[in-house]
This record gives C-alpha cells, structure tokens and sequence, in this order.
C-alpha cells in the first residue's frame, strides 16, 4: 500500500524531513499537494471535512485509513516499516528521542528569520532577527552539533552513524539540517564545521546513498528558498 504525503508543494520544510525517509526507504508514495488538485485535498483534510482525526497542519502522512501528523510522530511509523529505526524498543525510542532534538534546532534556526511572529514579514522583523541570529550562531549551533557530534562519537559499532550500523531516519534529519544550515548560513558553518568531523562525514555519506543521491538530482528535490525553514538573508549571516 503506498502512502499519501500532504505537505506545502513549493518548499522544503518541515516535510523534507519526511521526503527523505520515503525516498531512503525507497517507498511508493503520493506528494498530494503537488498534484492537480493536491492542495484542495490538503486544505479539506486540515478542515476537517474528510473522514479520520484531525491534522494541525502539514506535514501529515495518510496510510490506508491511517493519519500520522508530526514529522517525529511521521518519522517513528514509518521508521518502523521501513527500516530505518532499530527493531528493538531501546533504540526505537532512542532515535525518536533524537528527532525530537533535531526538532527543536529546526523550531530554533526557523525562529532567526521570524523572531517576533509568523503573522509579520521577515521584513518588518530584521533588527530582531539580527539580534537572535548572532545568538543562534554563536551558541546554540554549536551546542546542538557538538551534542550530535558526540553521539555519532559514541556509537559503539563505529559506523559514522547516529545509532548502530545502518542508516536510520535521524541520520537523514542530521543531512538535511547540515544542508540547510549551510545554504542560511553560508559564512558561519566555515566557521563552526571543523568543529564537528563526525557530522561533516555523516552527511556526506548520506548525500551518497543511491536513493537519497538519486532524489536529490531529481526534480522532486524543491530547492531551498525563502518561503521554508531554512532561508538565506545575507545579513544574517555573521
């Protein structure tokens, strides 16, 4: 049974995350909303107009008569039948405990361009904006990569991974970040990446992964802008 993807059809986001894991898996899926009449499907289930619990917002995931919302809550399901989670319950809350993490430094890096609210332009926000940059690049990001840095530094099995041998879902989140920190902030991860190896080589080895690869030289990769979590302005990049 293949899966139905609803999220916003012209950015990346939060949905990337769950991209990845579908495109990693090799899964057969639907990206609805950038289907004719995608969005009308969307905004109809997020009404609450169609059968099943209610999302909040995308990203949300429909299975058969399943609806998973929460791109952790996403990510657990489909770690889970797809492989990319540990099959013991140890290690399954273990990289959910870790996307979680990696939640809070995307909720962190998306609060530099709207520091203030959602319901202002990043425009009308800047020198607030400047303001949490310079704190958000100095400490924060350091903080959470060192924190991952030394996870992939613990992992017994030596893999370059995050846990255990194989590829799991928080290591594909990890590239995105890395990807993403690197197009918002270009000059400071010159800076801050030879800091943390380990991560610099995770996503590497991720980016080459053939379907992960494969996915990113396709046209169903939605290039960075900014309209998603991850923007590029010059001036914040300090």
């Amino acid at each position: 049974m293949s899966y139905d993807f609803y999220y916003w059809p012209v950015i990346q986001g939060r949905g990337e995350f769950v991209r990845l894991a579908l495109e990693q898996a090799g899964a057969k899926y639907t990206d609805v909303a950038r289907e004719e009449g995608g969005m009308e499907k969307m905004q109809a289930y997020i009404a609450g107009k169609e059968a099943g619990v209610l999302p909040f917002a995308p990203p949300f995931l429909k299975h058969g008569d399943l609806i998973v919302a929460q791109v952790a809550n996403i990510l657990d399901y489909l770690g889970a039948r797809e492989g990319l989670t540990p099959a013991d319950e140890a290690g399954r809350i273990w990289a959910h405990q870790l996307q979680l993490t990696v939640a809070d430094l995307v909720q962190e890096c998306h609060d530099t361009h709207h520091p203030v609210s959602t319901a202002l332009y990043y425009e009308e926000q800047i020198e607030e904006a400047k303001r949490r940059t310079a704190n958000f690049l100095k400490l924060r990001v350091p903080k959470y990569l060192g924190y991952f840095e030394r996870v992939v530094a613990r992992n017994r099995s030596a893999s370059g991974k995050l846990i255990g041998d194989g590829v799991t879902y928080p290591d594909l989140s990890l590239f995105q970040c890395l990807a993403g920190l690197r197009y918002s902030f270009p000059r400071a991860m010159v800076r801050i990446e030879p800091q943390v190896p380990n991560l610099i080589a995770l996503h590497d080895a991720v980016a080459e992964l053939p379907n992960v690869a494969a996915y990113l030289l396709s046209e169903r990769r939605i290039p960075f802008n900014e309209h998603g979590v991850f923007r590029h302005y010059p001036e914040l990049d300090g």
